[in-house]
């Protein structure tokens, strides 16, 4: 990455290699919340010169140290500072919507030295969507800044009566503080004296003074507690596969830095550094990639995608009743309905991903009282499904854009030629996606079967038919007898958009198909065609869109794979799941920290490395989940705490000898297993079943 961030909660900072915010970067680089930069310049100098970078550490996302040194100075032909004769280590963190930055400098020179430390910071206000290019629009205006011997306080009144401000502290009697901000300390060391100074860089939104901010040392140490106890109450993994054990030991590290917390619970935000935000089908997926892990994930996930669900018709945000969110915005352009991300509905699967997840979610935890709970949202989603997502009455889901400044296609593969003939010609909307399908079929089962256990039996009966109705309409619509395979979508005239993608891999872990053509589409989603040897691509290579460089046209990304994972193991493709599984794990050691991207090139692997793609988000939240869904693929994993079964279908790769998971949380118990290879065959041992659930091995 050319870029360094942290996170916690809803504040990020984003910033190049040596810690800096320069003015007018290109990437955007500044301290955001509720999708405004709170920070747009951030420069440290030393005796007015920029210092040189040693080392700059992003291993963890919760806290970020950069080394420096200064460079050789000297003024008509007198020497000022002799190179690296200053260690300048800079170590920041955010905890309770507020950045602190310590800066220690230690004197390494054989002599006392002295020397200047300056700092050198602005505020734009910019809404992120403006920043990005996206978009411009009536904005408000700076106001100018309190100047204090100890802070500075930058002022904004916005286009929406909003007042905003970034207010800065010091712990050290300041040289002098410019009226713009700009700010410097002194410094006297003897060889080998140190001294730090701390930096407080407080957002403030609204009428209401920032609140009250915690001193450092007692911030980190809650900061560090509360990673303790994420890892503490998380599923525990341990294999002598090095490789898998660091992905899976990064996947959950970068997960919980993307948790936020609207009010609801926690829920995993789409991605950094773009991505902030809670996002329909990122978080709904991220968190039921993440349910063998912590399941209370997807509680918050599900409560606050039901507080955002739609209550009217709007044209210009894409909302009918019903439907689940695709993002919400909290910036300016967004309070003052120049965009319409308030949030925007323009998703045409985040509405059955809610009923799924839903399902997944109380089967992993038995947890019935949420069904009653979020009762009234089941019935709108479900209304929203037949009504609105079902348009012409045919019985398919399909999307179109309404919205003038929404998306066009409104499946997860969102960009504007995603959707593709096999002749090259873009597909016209009203789209049926073939994922959004098996979704519908997913969620309808699985609500079914919550409605039988808590008496709504006619529901039930209900939801089941409509199910078994899709199920045999999809086959005979969707499957294209001359490639073996499903359909992408059908187009406006219902005619099959036949280009060979991934997107019919998702309806495998719906249970939709038959067993034949399940086969046969796994049959071809691991052939050369479609699986590069790093991953399974978003389409298949000679397809008239194919485009190995492109961001959905032949692309990896993981948790494309992972959904259909979740698929293949849950019908017993185990070999066909470890073949791709290996096949990621080896594409994540091509890219920095041993994590998988968002996205990375559709090249095959005899080419050599995974191929970068170039403005992928890292982290990612369900290219974080990823990993953990290769645990549970492994395992072959699939609670049901309606029945209170467990089933279970253990398996390793050839490069491991045991896999070890630990805590498994399913209904009010744990469960832990343990597999291992003894000579040729593999074996397992429940070590831990508190679950009282029969456990069922296949």
């Amino acid at each position: 990455m050319d870029y360094r961030v942290i996170k916690e909660n809803d504040l990020f900072l984003l910033t190049d290699k040596k810690g800096n915010i320069p003015e007018n970067h290109y990437y955007g680089l500044g301290l955001y919340t509720k999708d405004t930069r709170y920070l747009s310049k951030l420069d440290l100098k030393i005796n007015g010169e920029d210092p040189v970078l040693l080392s700059s550490d992003a291993d963890d996302n919760f806290m970020s140290t950069i080394l420096l040194t200064n460079p050789h100075i000297e003024v008509d032909d007198k020497l000022i500072l002799w190179r690296e004769s200053v260690e300048i280590e800079r170590t920041r963190f955010i905890y309770d919507d507020v950045l602190y930055e310590s800066i220690k400098v230690k004197n390494y020179y054989p002599k006392p030295i002295s020397f200047d430390i300056s700092v050198h910071m602005d505020v734009d206000f910019s809404d992120m969507f403006i920043i990005r290019g996206f978009q411009t629009g009536k904005i408000g205006q700076r106001s100018g800044q309190t100047v204090t011997n100890d802070s500075v306080t930058y002022h904004y009144i916005g286009a929406d009566n909003v007042k905003r401000a970034t207010k800065v502290m010091w712990d050290k009697k300041v040289k002098n503080v410019s009226p713009e901000g700009d700010f410097t300390f002194s410094f006297h060391l003897a060889h080998d004296e140190e001294e730090t100074f701390t930096l407080v860089i407080q957002p403030q939104i609204g009428e209401l003074k920032g609140k009250e901010i915690t001193p450092r040392e007692e911030a980190i140490k809650k900061l560090k507690n509360s990673y303790f106890k994420w890892e503490e109450d998380i599923t525990k993994v341990q294999t002598d596969y090095q490789p898998l054990q660091r992905l899976v030991e990064r996947g959950i590290s970068d997960l919980r830095v993307l948790l936020t917390d609207l009010g609801y619970g926690q829920f995993p935000v789409a991605g950094l550094p773009w991505f902030g935000v809670p996002f329909g089908r990122d978080s709904l997926i991220a968190a039921l990639q993440m349910l063998a892990f912590n399941p209370e994930v997807a509680k918050g996930t599900l409560l606050t995608m039901a507080s955002q669900q739609g209550k009217t018709i709007d044209s210009n945000r894409d909302e009918q009743p019903g439907k689940i969110m695709h993002e919400i915005r909290f910036g300016e352009l967004a309070m003052t309905n120049q965009i319409p991300f308030t949030p925007y509905y323009g998703t045409i699967d985040a509405t059955p991903l809610f009923l799924v997840l839903l399902t997944e979610y109380v089967k992993w935890t038995g947890d019935l009282d949420i069904v009653n709970q979020l009762k009234d949202n089941i019935e709108d989603a479900l209304a929203w499904i037949d009504q609105y997502g079902d348009r012409d009455g045919d019985g398919f889901v399909e999307y179109y854009q309404e919205a003038s400044k929404g998306i066009a296609n409104q499946g997860w593969k969102d960009s504007g030629d995603s959707i593709v003939h096999r002749n090259g010609d873009y597909a016209e909307a009203p789209i049926a996606l073939s994922e959004v399908q098996g979704y519908v079929y997913q969620g309808k089962m699985g609500i079914a079967s919550l409605y039988e256990k808590i008496g709504e039996i006619e529901k039930a009966k209900k939801l089941r038919n409509e199910a078994e109705v899709l199920k045999e309409k999809f086959d005979q619509s969707f499957w294209m007898d001359d490639t073996q395979f499903y359909a992408i979508a059908l187009d406006q005239e219902k005619k099959q958009v036949g280009t060979i993608t991934s997107n019919p891999g998702h309806v495998l872990f719906s249970n939709m198909l038959n067993d034949d053509r399940a086969k046969l589409l796994v049959k071809t989603l691991v052939s050369p065609k479609m699986f590069s040897g790093y991953g399974i691509r978003t389409m298949g290579s000679g397809e008239a869109g194919y485009n190995p460089m492109s961001y959905h046209d032949g692309s990896i990304w993981p948790h494309d794979n992972s959904m259909i994972l979740l698929g293949m193991s849950k019908l017993g493709f185990n070999q066909d799941a470890k073949l791709v599984i290996k096949g990621l794990i080896e594409a994540a050691a091509d890219f920095e920290y041993d994590r998988l991207p968002e996205l990375f090139c559709g090249y095959e692997k005899e080419r050599g490395k995974a191929v970068k793609y170039p403005v992928a988000c890292s982290p990612q939240a369900w290219a974080a989940g990823t990993p953990l869904v290769f645990i549970q693929s492994l395992l072959g994993l699939f609670p049901d705490s309606i029945n209170k079964e467990i089933h279970l279908t253990p398996n390793l790769l050839d490069e491991m000898s045991y896999l070890k998971v630990e805590n498994i949380s399913i209904g009010s118990g744990q469960i832990s297993v343990y597999i291992y290879r003894e000579k040729n065959n593999i074996r397992y041992e429940i070590e831990k079943n508190t679950t009282d659930f029969d456990v069922i091995v296949h």
